[in-house]
């Protein structure tokens, strides 16, 4: 589909800014949003603010948009490590409820009060897109090797709730598309701490991703939604 109106939650990160220029050099008009403001300073971008954390703050965000909502929906926000260092945890000796807790909050619980506050704006009608930013650890089926407890525990719960978002709206919004995307290892901030022993060509700039991630999100439809899928557009087993 083609969108019109565009909203990228977490626009100041890598795949979120890159977002939000790719789809501002398509002629999208673009809300962009980040926690203090510092968004790409585009032609057709208009800045917000919200915090992941405060649903309150959420809702005032979205509130302005009702006369005229975004048909598409970006949630790029998402966290590996916390902001004291703490890292996925590659054994049991290593978890911290504290640490789960903060993990969960980021990576599932913020995504679902976005959700919980823009899909409801989702014209019934006509097609409109909600993507949020997963992982391939996410996924039960796919899990090998175990580790990474607290951010693949997010992940597989951000894919369930994603499911759900999914079948509740197929009963009132026949064409929405809700979808998990994974993006793979992009050249960001949070997967800089992991990059050093990629094979060559693993790495994807962040240009690149939000291409790839858009070109996967522009070819589903309502038969898909409710599932997850990576930058190549294959679907990812829960």
């Amino acid at each position: 589909m083609n969108w019109t109106k565009a909203a990228i939650f977490g626009a100041s990160g890598g795949i979120g800014d890159a977002l939000v220029r790719a789809l501002a050099a398509d002629g999208v008009a673009v809300l962009a949003g980040s926690r203090r403001g510092d968004v790409p300073q585009l032609p057709g971008v208009t800045p917000f603010t919200f915090d992941l954390t405060d649903e309150a703050s959420i809702a005032a965000a979205v509130a302005p948009w009702k006369e005229s909502p975004p048909d598409l929906v970006f949630v790029t926000t998402g966290v590996l490590t916390l902001k004291d260092g703490t890292g996925p945890e590659r054994s049991l000796k290593q978890l911290s409820g504290e640490a789960m807790s903060e993990i969960l909050l980021l990576n599932a619980v913020g995504p679902a009060m976005i959700a919980k506050h823009v899909l409801p704006l989702f014209p019934r009608n006509a097609p409109a897109s909600f993507a949020a930013l997963s992982a391939r650890v996410g996924s039960i089926a796919d899990n090998r090797i175990g580790g990474w407890h607290s951010y693949r525990a997010s992940k597989a719960a951000l894919n369930m709730l994603i499911r759900n978002f999914a079948i509740e709206m197929c009963r009132t919004h026949k064409q929405a598309v809700i979808a998990g995307l994974h993006p793979g290892t992009v050249d960001t901030p949070l997967s800089q701490p992991f990059q050093s022993n990629l094979p060559a060509g693993q790495l994807t700039p962040a240009d690149e991703s939000a291409r790839n991630l858009l070109a996967v999100l522009q070819k589903l439809g309502p038969e898909d939604s409710g599932n997850v899928f990576d930058w190549k557009g294959d679907r990812i087993p829960e």
